[in-house]
């Protein structure tokens, strides 16, 4: 089992929301990964069917929406910032600064594969390169 390692250089997929994602350590609870969207980029909104994710921000400047069971939140995200995506809830993030919006996330339980994440209908047209 691996339990050391540090940030790859290069990511490793992307993700259904358009975002850029280097795998990390995951344990049998959850697992984590690094997210960076560059400046300029908007996710497309997606839902997880099975899986909720606490995040926090490492840099950039941006904006998180979220809606679950008809409220609709939009934080900003900077350095520090913290928010959680329960199960079901619908959201979509943009990268509003000069430089790359990066997050780390902890998954819960751990990802479980290609078919988690499902289209959701998101607040900003999105923006990928």
């Amino acid at each position: 089992m691996k339990t050391t390692m540090t940030l790859p250089r290069l990511h490793d997929v992307l993700a259904p929301d358009g975002s850029q994602v280097r795998i990390l350590l995951s344990l049998a609870g959850g697992s984590m990964a690094h997210f960076l969207l560059q400046p300029g980029q908007v996710s497309h909104a997606v839902r997880h069917r099975t899986v909720e994710e606490i995040w926090y921000i490492l840099s950039g400047q941006g904006q998180m929406w979220r809606s679950h069971d008809g409220q609709e939140t939009i934080s900003p995200l900077t350095p520090g910032t913290c928010l959680t995506i329960p199960v079901g809830t619908a959201f979509q993030f943009r990268s509003t600064g000069t430089e790359p919006l990066t997050a780390v996330a902890v998954t819960m339980p751990p990802w479980p594969g290609d078919n988690e994440a499902e289209m959701a209908d998101g607040t900003w047209p999105p923006k990928a390169s």
